[in-house]
């Protein structure tokens, strides 16, 4: 059940990364700092989420192979 638990929270950080960039064109005209942070971490967000993809696949390729 943990892994299914770990599956689900990948897709959370696109989640998160869209919500980041919907706040980073809400707040455009008004605060460029703020928009340079929600773009930051909206970025981070997609990048976590192809990391922890890229790891989980790797990871069960290695029980597989076992």
């Amino acid at each position: 059940i943990m892994m299914k638990l770990i599956y689900f929270f990948k897709y959370l950080y696109l989640v998160f990364a869209a919500l980041f960039f919907l706040d980073a064109l809400k707040s455009w005209n008004l605060d460029s700092t703020r928009v340079s942070i929600s773009l930051f971490f909206a970025f981070f967000s997609v990048f976590i989420f192809f990391f922890r993809d890229r790891y989980q696949k790797k990871f069960k390729n290695r029980d597989k192979s076992d």
